[in-house]
């Protein structure tokens, strides 16, 4: 079967909801005391955010415990908002937050109503089972723009003791409302915005080429990476501009949206064990490394398989990122130099990694599940060459 009809085979999986809009968190008591009186809402460590959303529900009648995630998820914690959140006693879940907050709200959800331990259902470090129970109904409503985890089917959570991030996955761990206002992203500082915003484009990019690529997924790419190089420097720059924050939290969105249903690529097959190895956010790795891998594959692709259709997406990408019809890959390199030069973005250096510890970078990207998405398999030697540019 050639490409272009393994492609018309997909499946498509979302929120069982999507409300998208300035203003529309007002919405979430409501739709919570739908599912009965007690919420048990998930933020980060400003717990002042959730202030008016606190006010909201009891004004609607219900009754809410707060449940702060100090940095990203690890199983350790977990544990302990497992008995918090069994304690209390909920009804529902409100995940308020940035991509770490939703990931921990998706993962509450799930282990409230299903037994045994956290590592019965983590992939890699534990057993992987199945999740079998249906999670407490959850409304996901993302804070920063970028990670798209309000609308993915996984979790992804800190293995302290492994040094590695590892992910609980099934599709039931699908929220059950993605409330995505753009008011919640305007108090987002440029870092923040930078790092949560390039992850974005790294997913839709990454998406937009990945193996398992499909016409849907293709829409949702293309859209989001021309809102992205519309609105990003207005977003970093001017961080009231609710235009350029509404676009940019559209962007995060329908990156999650392809992500869930195709599959990432290198970068994010680097970004994993680099994540668990080194204290670097996400998405400046992901940014990075972005330059580099497609680099890489765009000659490894005219190298080994040339009549690839990613050789092509690539050049799309150029289209999108620049917005002139006459552009192509280089075109869109060259525009996330010029980006970068407005942005700087940290080597991987400046988290303390070393070209020692390439090889073991490259193994355990090897085996991850987003490296087997990239377009070309690339050779250890190749990835190693990734990671050396970008240190």
């Amino acid at each position: 079967m050639n490409e272009r009809l393994e492609m018309m085979h997909f499946e498509f999986a979302t929120a069982q909801r999507i409300v998208f809009g300035p203003g529309r968190i007002a919405q979430a008591p409501a739709m919570a005391k739908a599912w009965g009186e007690r919420v048990m809402i998930v933020t980060g460590r400003d717990r002042s955010r959730v202030e008016s959303i606190e006010a909201a529900l009891r004004a609607e009648g219900l009754v809410s415990a707060l449940w702060s995630v100090a940095g990203e998820p690890t199983i350790e914690m977990l544990e302990a908002g497992r008995e918090a959140i069994r304690a209390f006693g909920a009804q529902s879940v409100l995940a308020v937050g940035g991509g770490s907050v939703i990931d921990a709200g998706k993962a509450l959800a799930a282990l409230a109503a299903n037994p045994g331990a956290i590592l019965d259902y983590l992939e890699v470090v534990g057993r992987g089972q199945p999740i079998t129970q249906r999670p407490l109904p959850l409304i996901a409503a993302p804070t920063t723009a970028g990670t798209g985890a309000e609308v993915t089917r996984n979790a992804v959570i800190g293995a302290t003791a492994q040094r590695v991030k590892v992910s609980m996955r099934h599709a039931m761990l699908l929220p059950s409302v993605a409330l995505v206002d753009p008011e919640l992203t305007v108090s987002l500082s440029p870092d923040v915005t930078a790092s949560t915003g390039l992850d974005a484009l790294t997913q839709l990019i990454e998406s937009f080429v990945s193996n398992q690529a499909n016409p849907l997924t293709d829409g949702f790419c293309r859209e989001g990476i021309a809102r992205f190089s519309k609105a990003f420097r207005r977003a970093y720059g001017v961080g009231d501009d609710l235009e350029a924050r509404s676009d940019m939290a559209l962007a995060g969105l329908l990156s999650g949206l392809a992500l869930a249903n195709s599959k990432l690529g290198a970068v994010h097959g680097f970004a994993g064990p680099l994540g668990g190895m080194f204290p670097m956010a996400h998405g400046m790795a992901c940014a990075r490394l972005l330059p580099f891998v497609m680099t890489a594959n765009h000659a490894a692709l005219a190298e080994r398989a040339p009549e690839s259709p990613a050789r092509g997406r690539l050049d799309d990408v150029g289209r999108l990122l620049t917005g002139r019809a006459d552009a192509g890959a280089a075109d869109g390199l060259a525009w996330l130099a010029d980006l970068y030069a407005e942005t700087p973005i940290p080597p991987l250096s400046a988290s303390g990694m070393t070209e020692a510890d390439i090889p073991g970078i490259v193994a355990q990207a090897r085996q991850s599940s987003s490296m087997k998405g990239n377009p070309v398999t690339l050779s250890d030697a190749e990835m190693a060459g990734i990671l050396a540019q970008a240190l």
